[in-house]
């Protein structure tokens, strides 16, 4: 027992200077999570120190993606804190599990640290060792953050005395043992994005040494090359996470909330906006000296091996003598080591201020003597001025314009870029409308103004989108259309053709052939048959109030296809002919579908019939005075559209919404169709009514994300004109 309250029932795992179990709170009778310091450490006031501090940093965090602290205490010499219990499993082992993660699975899981490191933030904490490691995913599906252990608030002591934290996940100014604020978790979220979409980590080597040099120097593999679908939008996201540069990174991790979200609904987006590099931002090598410094700083921290944990992972400590406090001795030797390290900086540093004094000493002579202030004397020199222009004239010439490369091959661009002393770089595919294998991106824009030998990054088109046509031969019209339409293809038409062998209103062939690859935008024709051609032609007699028996076996009798509808009406009896979808009198094709409304309110509420509504023919007269029947859509305006809606990919079956936006009077405006808190059922027969005179709209599905509507999917509709 510890603190007479908290009852240790087993033993979870352990970490570099703690011990996890789980234990049973009988003040509040629920099952947590209590983090105990190892005895080797519980006399050390370093480490104790740490440890509170692990517990003051994580105990003012409220949020749902943090793991909650909901103790901290000392009994007989035992320090520890209690914490929130979560069943599940690490990020880590979910990633090994699966291999990498899908796009929509990966941004949802990076969304939700980012919203618990964000209210981090918000409270001046930074967490300094994001990992997959890290986070947790529970049995229901939640994303927690946990281990502030080596958080510290964001002031200006948050600095690295060392490599703390994983070096693969860790921020250039991390490594280097700089100063650290929000902007290096941004860094540590951006590379665990990268290793959940990839299922590797960019940067990777045998020492941590090695590894760390690569965060400060090396350009990490595209994403895209590893997972070619990944999306434009989310690669450019990552890319701006882990820029060497914080200037250059997200400024906050809302902003990155931000971009996450609305990658999901543009995936192919270029709202994503890079920093252009400046002059002197490019690559340095890392001299002997500074790999030194790195090393020293790296070495003494590599972060012990951890237990796998199913709530909480512990923070990575010292291994071997480094666990333990450093003696006066090894004290003072680490004193005169970092006086050594300070003295060499500081002879490097004058050291360069003389040679750039001799250099620009050098150049003002040369610069001078050109200009016949030095040599021969004379006061004048004609040639002076032309000598200074030449030497302008020599600057501005290290300096070219980028080429504009788009549209051209790669060999084409190469050839263009060598002409300007430029290199260029391949960096990924995109489907375009550009002819495949031709540049379609590049970076820097042309026109603009760069020091020769520059690099041209570049995209290059995969050619247009194409998707296969589905088979739809033999389904009825309105299903085919569904089909084509869920493949997404946006340009769908019909054509009647008398067919002896296919029955009346299925699809007898597709043009394009089914199977064939096009664009989306490509025109599809579905031949649909009218039945025979010699079928003959039915005058429909008035059926309205007869029976249902009689009115089916007589129509049938006259060539035509029978479907039942129900509804209920007191004007007639039950199991007669309320109304029917061709008006009498009117004569149409043998095999001609006709639609009796029936009277049948069992039926009815059952759900039995033909459609969910009455038909656009079915609302017209009513028997005897031509009242129209309420449907599903209000049907008070003559302008009305019927739609069968598919169901999205990228609906989860959350709450709904459904808005009508209509361009009446040169304005838009917006009306709400349906809203519900649980799912919405696909197909949706959509029956609405428009603005009087107003022909088309748009059809907007918004799906409620933890209390928030995100716009999921929009069908294009038409309205006509019911007389």
């Amino acid at each position: 027992m510890l603190a007479s309250r908290y009852e240790i029932v087993g033993r979870i795992g352990s970490g570099g200077m703690a011990d996890v179990y789980k234990a049973m709170d009988h003040k509040l009778n629920r099952y947590v999570a209590v983090k105990v310091m190892k005895p080797e450490f519980q006399s050390d006031s370093t480490f104790v120190s740490k440890f509170r501090r692990e517990a003051q940093a994580a105990a003012g965090l409220a949020n749902p993606n943090i793991v909650n602290v909901y103790d901290v205490g000392e009994d007989q010499g035992n320090y520890y804190i209690v914490m929130e219990l979560v069943e599940g499993i690490t990020l880590k082992e979910y990633i090994v599990k699966k291999g990498k993660l899908s796009v929509r699975e990966a941004t949802s899981i990076a969304i939700q640290v980012g919203m618990g490191l964000a209210a981090a933030h918000d409270q001046g904490i930074v967490h300094r060792d994001v990992k997959p490691q890290n986070i947790i995913i529970s049995t229901d599906g939640k994303v927690k953050v946990t281990d502030f252990g080596i958080a510290r608030a964001a002031s200006s002591n948050t600095i690295s005395a060392n490599a703390m934290g994983s070096v693969h996940y860790s921020s250039p100014e991390q490594v280097r043992g700089g100063y650290s604020d929000a902007r290096s978790d941004i860094y540590s979220l951006g590379i665990t994005l990268y290793e959940m979409v990839t299922g590797k980590v960019p940067f990777d080597g045998e020492t941590t040494v090695a590894i760390a040099i690569k965060h400060l120097q090396d350009e990490m593999e595209a994403p895209s090359r590893l997972t070619p679908d990944l999306p434009y939008s989310l690669e450019q996201i990552i890319y701006k996470c882990t820029q060497k540069s914080v200037e250059r990174r997200y400024q906050s991790m809302n902003d990155v909330i931000a971009d996450l979200k609305r990658s999901l609904m543009e995936p192919d987006g270029h709202f994503v906006q890079l920093a252009p590099l400046s002059d002197h931002s490019q690559t340095v090598l890392i001299s002997q000296a500074d790999q030194a410094a790195i090393r020293s700083a790296v070495s003494g921290t590599a972060p012990a091996p951890e237990a796998t944990q199913v709530y909480s992972s512990i923070p990575a400590a010292r291994k071997g003598v480094a666990d333990k406090p450093l003696d006066s001795e090894e004290e003072d030797e680490v004193e005169e080591e970092s006086d050594a390290s300070t003295g060499l900086e500081k002879a490097v540093t004058i050291g360069s201020f003389i040679v750039c004094g001799l250099i620009i000493a050098v150049l003002i002579y040369f610069i001078c003597r050109a200009a016949g202030l030095f040599g021969s004397g004379n006061t004048k020199n004609p040639a002076g001025t032309a000598s200074t222009a030449s030497t302008v004239e020599s600057v501005v010439s290290d300096m070219t314009e980028v080429p504009n490369l788009v549209g051209m091959t790669e060999s084409e661009a190469t050839s263009t870029a060598q002409a300007k002393s430029l290199g260029i770089k391949y960096i990924g595919e995109k489907s375009s409308d550009k002819a495949a294998g031709t540049i379609i991106e590049q970076t820097p824009a042309a026109g603009t103004q760069v020091a020769k030998n520059t690099t041209i990054t570049y995209y290059r088109s995969s050619g247009p989108q194409t998707v296969a046509i589905p088979a739809v031969t033999g389904l009825a019209a309105a299903d085919a259309q569904k089909a084509l339409s869920s493949s997404g293809f946006t340009n769908v038409k019909t054509a009647q053709e008398y067919s002896d062998s296919v029955s009346r209103g299925n699809v007898i062939s597709v043009t394009p052939a089914e199977g064939q690859h096009v664009t989306a935008a490509t025109e599809i024709t579905l031949a649909v048959s009218a039945g025979p051609e010699n079928a003959g032609t039915v005058t429909v007699i008035d059926y309205r109030g007869s029976g249902i028996d009689y009115a089916q076996e007589d129509a049938e009798s006259r060539g035509l296809v029978v479907s039942l509808n129900y509804d209920v009406s007191d004007r007639i009896g039950e199991d007669e002919v309320i109304r029917q979808s061709i008006d009498p009198g009117e004569e149409v094709r043998a095999g001609s579908e006709i639609i009796f409304t029936v009277n049948n309110e069992e039926k009815m509420l059952s759900g039995e019939g033909t459609t969910q509504a009455s038909t656009q023919e079915d609302v017209v007269n009513d028997l005897g005075n031509g009242t129209t029947q309420d449907t599903t859509a209000e049907t008070g305006s003559s302008w009305i559209c019927t739609a069968n809606l598919g169901a999205p990919s990228n609906y989860t079956n959350g709450g709904y919404r459904l808005v009508l936006v209509q361009n009446i009077n040169g304005q838009d405006t917006e009306t709400v169709i349906a809203e519900g808190a649980t799912s919405l059922e696909f197909p949706y027969l959509l029956q609405v009514s428009g603005a009087e005179g107003v022909t088309d709209g748009m059809v907007y599905l918004y799906e409620n994300v933890e209390g928030e509507y995100v716009p999921r999917v929009t069908w294009p509709v038409t309205f006509e004109l019911q007389n």
